[in-house]
């Protein structure tokens, strides 16, 4: 049950937090690019990166709370999707592809940065 409790709570923080960032990020960018979106699966997946790099640093209650609660509420594999296929069906091919392509490098660069710096922190 405590489990539970921790991904919950982690949840509770970081989906408000992804829709108040998204809102943000996009207010700031007169575009169809989502760059709201794109902006917290980007960070989402840095945290997470820099949590499974150090997962020996943490307690298993951490990684509940913040890689499976939070990054799980705060990034949008959903929104992605749906915005990519938005923008194809308002002909912004260049700008779906883009938005595919950006989110995968900066996803997983994001990942691998991450855990490069937890693992030079903590090593």
């Amino acid at each position: 049950m405590t489990r539970l409790l921790l991904v919950i709570a982690g949840g509770l923080i970081g989906a408000p937090l992804r829709y108040v960032a998204d809102r943000a990020v996009q207010a700031r960018h007169d575009s169809m690019f989502p760059w709201g979106t794109f902006s917290v699966n980007v960070l989402g997946s840095l945290v997470l990166g820099f949590l499974a790099g150090a997962s020996n640093a943490f307690p298993p209650g951490v990684q509940l709370f913040v890689g499976t609660g939070f990054c799980g509420a705060l990034t949008t594999y959903s929104t992605f999707s749906y915005e990519t296929i938005r923008l194809f069906e308002d002909r912004a091919r260049f700008l779906a592809v883009a938005n595919v392509t950006a989110s995968i490098v900066a996803g997983l660069g994001s990942v691998f940065l991450g855990a490069a710096v937890s693992q030079a922190l903590w090593s």
